[in-house]
């Protein structure tokens, strides 16, 4: 703490009124160190001397115009509740966007609920993901090891390949995470997954799918660089990811 004596603050009025210290006693200007000790030390200061409230003159802190102790503290209590208002706000705001994607993702398991085949389940996928989601382009890459429904269609939403296929390698570190990754994908997998030189992808969300489907993933893909970032939040991606993984296992 600094001995230095006080600037901004008018201390005429505070000095009289802090005797028995030492620097008072003395007729000497109490310093900062010492005015900060004593005003800790006596919590009931201003209690005792509630006029200084209002005579204490004190640095607006916008310009050169000085307002009183008093007025100083109801604006710095002003600032704080419009700093914790403003973050009410922005929580609010998270919690309804929230609320808007869990109903989204409620409708999604329903639709996959009356699925009763792999097609059906395609044309929920489909009907969800575009009207819920905005997404149009994506794509079910499954890569089952064993018998499924899906073999015999023919959509340009699923692919299926061999589980020993080698492009699956272009997604090892994706499958071993078993979390989404969104964000920009390199030219050699966009163009496995969405085609090459056919659909501009300027981002995408790449959801791995349970283990009961063998490797499989769920790609959405979007033209907008910035729709799936690599800081956004997975946490409802990953939700429905296990949706699909239960709905595909079970057809």
């Amino acid at each position: 703490m600094s001995k230095t004596p006080v600037r901004g603050v008018d201390v005429e009025n505070l000095a009289p009124a802090m005797s028995g210290t030492s620097a008072s006693a003395a007729g000497k200007e109490p310093s900062e160190s010492e005015i900060a000790d004593y005003l800790q030390n006596n919590a009931d200061f201003f209690e005792r001397h509630a006029t200084l409230l209002t005579k204490l003159k004190l640095p607006h802190g916008r310009g050169t115009a000085t307002v009183s102790l008093v007025e100083r503290q109801v604006s710095a209590l002003r600032e704080k509740n419009q700093s914790l208002e403003s973050r009410l706000r922005e929580l609010i705001d998270v919690a309804r966007g929230n609320d808007v994607l869990a109903a989204k993702i409620h409708r999604l398991a329903c639709r996959l609920v009356r699925a009763r085949n792999a097609s059906t389940l395609l044309d929920s996928m489909e009907t969800s993901l575009r009207e819920d989601f905005g997404a149009s382009e994506w794509l079910l890459l499954l890569a089952p090891t064993r018998p499924t429904g899906f073999s015999n269609i023919d959509s340009r939403h699923l692919r299926m390949v061999d589980p020993t296929a080698p492009e699956l390698k272009m997604f090892e570190t994706l499958f071993e995470s078993a979390r989404p990754r969104c964000g920009q994908i390199r030219d050699s997998q966009r163009d496995f997954l969405f085609g090459a030189g056919t659909i501009e992808i300027g981002s995408a969300a790449l959801v791995p799918l349970g283990r009961e489907v063998g490797f499989g993933l769920l790609a959405i893909g979007s033209p907008d660089a910035q729709r799936f970032h690599p800081t956004m939040s997975t946490d409802f991606l990953a939700r429905i990811g296990d949706l699909v993984s239960e709905a595909v296992a079970a057809v």
